[in-house]
């Protein structure tokens, strides 16, 4: 028989029991809606990672300590304080990769202004720092090489600890305290948003890498190095480029680096790895409904077999073959398949849109997903609908012919 009459007779006999085919089909629905809306927060969750390890820097490289060993056992990663001011002036004046370089010196405190106290994050850096984080204000300016060289006591405040500090009101010009130092208000950042870690970046002071070293830390070693490059291609010459000078700055013959270097790659990838695993583990979850509908479309296929077995001994008697018949019986499986795949299809999409909407998460509809779940689904009406549909087939027409 011709596709299109295979295809006019399976939606005939799908009309026919329209509650029962609904119900057959409603475990494909489910699957596939439930695929695609697991699928669509968990590429909606790497495109957020993705923005937010943009959102770091362009082009950024990190340096960190690496593990520690005290009496052969490690102290774990970041535990050796080995990154020094030279180990910066080191990669500033030889790199020919690295555009810029900023030491990061990291610390936790109370900071007191008009509003009473705010404990925040404070860093100090230097001023490429906001050429690697690609991190403008919205008022004043960022401190200057000269700041940094005298050690004044000046500050950059990030969006949330300026709110907090200085709420309805501009900060630029007004002092600020922290530990028993008072310091300057130069500038105000951008909104950079949350860090991948779910941690809020504008939540940040920033003061020259010089004086944080006098006023707040007192230590001779580095907790962080920022560099940059002028483009992403140099990114993978440039981590070379600064582990062969640490190498040369820490005299390391042919032990293991005693630092790790790092670029946003190494951050996206090991940000998504954690994603792309649960993503695939809720698709999977989702998918046993899929298999589950398969499972009842073998149930009414095979009722519907015993039902027209009259009806296909007749066939037989006339000239159908058995192919004809196998084949009439796996076009209404697939049809019913594909039928459940694109309501189901439906039904995810909007799902996931109404998702995004109540919780507020980005979703992502991935199309190479939707196809992949509709051709699953018909698939899945292959394979659960050939045996029912064989049997169809092997069934004996003067037998088929006496069924009551």
């Amino acid at each position: 028989m011709k596709s299109q009459t295979l295809i006019k007779l399976a939606t005939q006999a799908i009309r026919k029991n329209k509650m029962r085919a609904t119900l057959t089909m409603l475990g494909i629905i489910i699957g596939v809606a439930a695929v695609i809306v697991m699928v669509a927060v968990g590429y909606g969750a790497r495109s957020r990672i993705r923005q937010q390890i943009n959102n770091l820097g362009t082009n950024m490289i990190v340096i960190t300590p690496g593990a520690a060993q005290a009496a052969g056992v490690s102290q774990g990663a970041q535990a050796f304080p080995n990154l020094s001011l030279k180990d910066v002036d080191k990669i500033r004046g030889e790199s020919q990769f690295v555009s810029a370089v900023s030491p990061v010196i990291v610390s936790r405190t109370a900071v007191i202004g008009p509003a009473g106290n705010w404990r925040t994050t404070v860093n100090g850096v230097d001023t490429d720092y906001s050429i690697i984080r690609d991190w403008q204000t919205t008022s004043g300016d960022f401190f200057s090489a000269d700041d940094v060289r005298s050690s004044r006591k000046v500050a950059v405040l990030g969006n949330t600890a300026a709110q907090n500090l200085f709420p309805n009101q501009d900060p630029v010009g007004n002092d600020i305290q922290i530990r028993s130092s008072i310091f300057r208000i130069v500038g105000v950042l951008a909104v950079k948003g949350q860090t991948a870690g779910g941690s809020d970046s504008d939540d940040v002071v920033l003061l020259p890498y010089t004086t944080a070293s006098q006023t707040l830390s007192g230590r001779t070693f580095i907790p962080q190095i920022l560099a940059g490059t002028a483009s992403e291609q140099d990114l993978p010459a440039a981590q070379d480029e600064i582990r062969t000078l640490l190498r040369e700055s820490h005299k390391i013959q042919g032990d293991a680096d005693d630092f790790t270097v790092k670029n946003q790659a190494d951050l996206a990838a090991a940000a998504e790895s954690s994603t792309n695993v649960m993503t695939m583990l809720l698709a999977a979850i989702a998918s046993i409904s899929l298999l589950v509908g398969g499972i009842g479309i073998m149930n009414i296929m095979l009722v519907s077999v015993t039902e027209r077995t009259r009806e296909i001994g007749i066939r037989m008697a006339i000239g159908a073959r058995g192919s004809d018949v196998l084949t009439q019986f796996l076009v209404e499986s697939i049809v019913m398949g594909i039928l459940g795949g694109v309501a189901g299809l439906i039904l995810g999409i909007g799902g996931a849109k109404l998702v995004g909407h109540f919780t507020g998460w980005e979703t992502v509809i991935s199309p190479l997903i939707m196809l992949v779940a509709v051709g699953f689904s018909g698939a899945v009406g292959i394979f659960f609908g050939y045996y029912p549909a064989r049997k169809a087939a092997a069934l004996n027409p003067i037998e088929a012919l006496r069924y009551e």
